[in-house]
């Protein structure tokens, strides 16, 4: 799924067990709890692969509502 990224739209969307961090500190805490680059990923999004490396169930359901997303396509 080369060109697949998460963006802020995922992020905000991601939700676990009905609560998520969609709020603005919840992401930006979990970006630098896990070296994300928040402006990377408002303004273009991040490669999937680098999200896939994260071990963290907020990570592994954003790249699953982006990979979801890509195959309405």
């Amino acid at each position: 799924m080369t060109g697949l990224r998460v963006t802020m739209r995922h992020a905000r969307a991601a939700r676990i067990d009905g609560a998520g961090v969609q709020c603005a500190p919840g992401i930006t805490a979990w970006a630098q709890r896990y070296g994300v680059d928040l402006r990377r990923l408002a303004r273009e999004g991040i490669p999937i692969e680098e999200v896939d490396r994260i071990d963290d169930a907020f990570a592994r359901r954003a790249a699953a509502l982006a990979r979801e997303e890509a195959q309405c396509d």
